[in-house]
């Protein structure tokens, strides 16, 4: 996959979150982004035995971590700080993100890609949005 220059790439899991954007022109070349503070909170009440209706307190705290993502990501389509957002989420998190967002960000979402690649270095996540 070939993305456009400029394009903000947020790589995100269930409790951090790293930005960059692409400064290359004809391959791939990710550089560091400023990761603004994400808000987020736990919902639901504790003291509930865990299940698919009633996710434990880990769940709760990752879907507001992701909740909180969708959130700034939101409010910076809104301002117009991206023209093209490639969002590379663990499966799950994608799924929870997804729920969340709004119409600025869809006209600009060009790509999402289900993968894991929190913590990895801005050439792994190049080559994986390549091969995606």
């Amino acid at each position: 996959m070939i993305i456009p220059t400029g394009a903000l790439v947020a790589v995100v899991d269930g409790e951090r979150l790293a930005m960059f954007h692409n400064t290359g022109h004809e391959t791939i070349v990710l550089s560091p982004a400023p990761t603004p503070k994400v808000e987020h909170a736990i919902s639901g009440s504790g003291g509930h035995q865990s299940s698919a209706a009633n996710p434990d307190n880990e769940t709760q705290a990752e879907d507001g971590f992701a909740s909180g993502v969708a959130a700034m990501l939101n409010r910076q389509a809104i301002a117009g700080a991206f023209e093209a957002l490639v969002v590379i989420a663990a499966p799950r998190t994608l799924g929870e993100l997804r729920k969340h967002w709004g119409k600025a960000l869809q006209a600009r979402l060009t790509a999402e890609i289900a993968k894991e690649l929190t913590g990895r270095t801005p050439e792994q996540i190049a080559a994986a949005i390549a091969r995606a």
